[in-house]
């Protein structure tokens, strides 16, 4: 297995080599192309994907180097140390493609920061592990004796469910005089014929024996048997005819059941019994044209008898006998070829691969938000998908570098202070009569940064506070806001200091969490009426925003001053001294004049 999957790897760079190429000139093809056998051990590595795809082997964990889960997908995974792409369960081939000539697994490979989408095709190559087989373990003939030399009767076609060289490549047949194997190729099909090479004389033997062999071209082959027996009979020596050996029709998908969609045909020169003819399907057939299509044995009709879905299977080829009643019978065949077409019954899908469930309000213009899947499983026009972006904010949809897909990019400024979440609707609709849409709603959440420093509602903040206040009180408060979230609105406070030791500023604490100011002194209003400071408001972001404020802080007079008489004054400084007046004066003799002062105001 070493040996084997080294040249395995060998090929596989070169394949490499090759799809780069190809996806230089043409881009609906996968970046890369690997192919594995199926049956292998599961563990087994297909390639180092990492390496191939030109990524750092150190930083896959921290790019989230995954493998976007879908249907086939669990056949493979990545390993996000080394990078290997291995397989991550058995593989058949057969189960898996069921008979396709080509079975490739195709893989999205997502890596994140940055952002990066691969696309990988495995191609599961084919093993010898089935053996050909018959539908039934014998057939039998009735042959008249006087049957011309080259007539032909088809044998039961055995089924190999292996692909390409290892599929059935011929058939043998025991040594006998009367008979030979002739293989009929139609539409990659091998359908066996007995044919008669010398005639038979009843009386000489009423009884051949065969043995059929279907031999596949595996290494070493395998093969399976049909026993046959050839009953020699007399006379009837014409077979229906049908006027041509293939059909070809065209029938629209869906249609109604029990309706008739052709008749066909035979004709047979004998007379009586041996010119009536009875229709039947192929004995070895798809089930599937068993289950939807149904022959009137008599008329040659072919009606709808099951639901006939486009999308399930777009081809239909019907091995129709024509059986005289002759004795012995004769058959003729032909072939009907059934090409279904498709209609617009489906509407589009859309898988959305959303790498945040949020965004950031400082992103650039064209940031990917997501990554859009658009498919739709009709065919022609009706594939042809028209998608389109509803929102309310800033954000458009660009097609990516492979058809149908998109990515949801924003076109603006994203501002979280104004719009914190968008809800956005993608639309697909095709091209079909009667078109057919499909929509996928998702939200986006805008995620803050800090780009808004604290408020202050006013500035200057004007504050008025009695003289006498109680030392350690609070004398006033300051308070700003910030538009901001979380830890970018996180506020924090402090005054300007101008360093001075007696400065008013220097008996002032402020609250950091609560912008309330405190005074360590009480104030004098006789001593200081009005003084100013700084506060700066920071917020906790990073890098952290910050504004300040003027605060003007007028300390408003009380009552704590008694008046004080300045004149007269007494002899020993008090106001009590003694004024003489002159006798005989007149009524209104000015005889002093008191003066006083009181500290105080107002």
């Amino acid at each position: 297995m070493g040996n084997y999957m080294q040249s395995r790897r060998k090929c596989n760079l070169f394949w490499l080599h090759v799809f780069i190429c190809l996806l230089v000139g043409k881009r609906g093809f996968a970046q890369i192309r690997y192919s594995v056998p199926e049956e292998v051990k599961e563990g087994s590595v297909v390639a180092n994907l990492a390496k191939d795809l030109g990524l750092d082997l150190s930083l896959l964990p921290d790019r989230r180097f995954r493998l976007v889960s879908g249907s086939k997908d669990t056949l493979f995974d990545v390993n996000q140390d080394s990078g290997d792409l291995f397989v991550r369960k058995k593989i058949d081939r057969e189960e898996l493609c069921q008979g396709s000539a080509a079975c490739l697994v195709e893989l999205k490979i997502l890596v994140e920061n940055p952002l990066e989408m691969h696309y990988v095709a495995v191609e599961i190559t084919d093993v010898n592990d089935h053996s050909p087989r018959f539908p039934k373990e014998e057939q039998a003939f009735k042959i008249f004796e006087q049957t011309s030399p080259g007539r032909r009767f088809q044998l039961h076609a055995a089924r190999d469910p292996d692909a390409g060289s290892n599929s059935i490549r011929t058939y043998t047949l025991t040594p006998n005089e009367h008979f030979e194997i002739d293989v009929r190729q139609s539409d990659g099909d091998k359908t066996p014929f007995l044919v008669l090479k010398k005639s038979l004389d009843r009386e000489q033997s009423n009884n051949h024996p065969l043995v059929v062999t279907a031999v596949d071209g595996g290494k070493p082959p395998r093969s399976g048997t049909l026993n046959v027996s050839v009953i020699v009979l007399d006379s009837n020596d014409n077979r229906p005819k049908f006027s041509k050996e293939t059909y070809q029709i065209e029938v629209q998908e869906n249609p109604i059941i029990g309706s008739t969609i052709f008749k066909i045909t035979a004709t047979d020169p004998d007379e009586g019994l041996n010119s009536e003819i009875e229709y039947s399907f192929g004995k070895t057939l798809n089930e599937r044209v068993y289950d939807n299509f149904d022959l009137d044995k008599i008329t040659g009709e072919i009606r709808i008898k099951g639901a006939v879905d486009y999308e399930e299977t777009s081809i239909y080829k019907l091995d129709i006998e024509a059986l005289d009643k002759g004795t012995p019978p004769l058959t003729g065949e032909c072939r009907l070829i059934i090409n279904i077409k498709d209609m617009n019954d489906n509407p589009p899908e859309i898988e959305v691969t959303s790498l945040s469930n949020s965004v950031s309000e400082d992103s650039k213009p064209g940031t990917v938000i997501s990554l859009l899947i658009v498919t739709d499983t009709d065919s022609g026009v009706n594939g042809k998908i028209i998608t389109s972006i509803t929102s309310d904010g800033p954000f458009e949809l660009k097609p990516s570098y492979k058809e149908n897909i998109y990515s949801v990019v924003t076109k603006g400024r994203l501002d979280r202070e104004t719009v914190s979440q968008y809800d956005i609707t993608i639309k697909a609709t095709d091209c079909g009569e009667p078109p057919l849409s499909a929509f996928n709603t998702f939200s986006i959440k805008i995620s803050d940064v800090n780009d808004n420093s604290p408020h202050f509602s006013e500035n200057p903040i004007n504050y008025y506070f009695k003289e006498n206040n109680i030392a350690g009180n609070a004398i006033l408060s300051v308070r700003a806001t910030d538009r901001d979230a979380n830890e970018n609105a996180a506020i924090s406070y402090h005054i300007v200091r101008e360093g001075k030791a007696n400065d008013v500023l220097s008996f002032l604490n402020i609250n950091s969490d609560t912008g309330q100011i405190t005074a360590l002194k009480s104030f004098d209003f006789e001593t200081l009426k009005t003084f100013q400071l700084q506060v700066v408001a920071t917020d906790s972001g990073a890098p952290s925003l910050s504004s300040n404020v003027t605060v003007n802080v007028f300390i408003l007079d009380q009552n704590d001053n008694s008046p004080v008489i300045l004149y007269p004054v007494s002899s020993n400084g008090s106001a009590e001294g003694v004024e003489e007046i002159p006798r005989n004066v007149h009524t209104g003799h000015l005889v002093t004049k008191v003066r006083a002062y009181d500290a105080d105001i107002g």
